[in-house]
């Protein structure tokens, strides 16, 4: 995963946006990951592989009551 400073990424939004869409972006402030960008397209893949997990999991607790 690449790295950029909160001050690069706001003077560099684009070049965020361009290394985004090609892999995860860890932004730091001081020196402390505070966030990761990334594509729309592994948003939804990452967003669906949890949901299916719940539903497993959901699926496999035993019945209360």
């Amino acid at each position: 995963m690449k790295t950029m400073s909160a001050k690069d990424a706001k003077n560099s939004f684009g070049l965020l946006l361009d290394q985004a869409r090609a892999e995860p972006v860890q932004v730091e402030k001081h020196g402390r990951p505070v966030v990761v960008v990334m594509s729309v397209e592994a948003f939804e893949k990452l967003s669906s592989a949890r949901a299916k997990g719940r539903q497993v999991s959901e699926r496999q607790r035993p019945e209360e009551g």
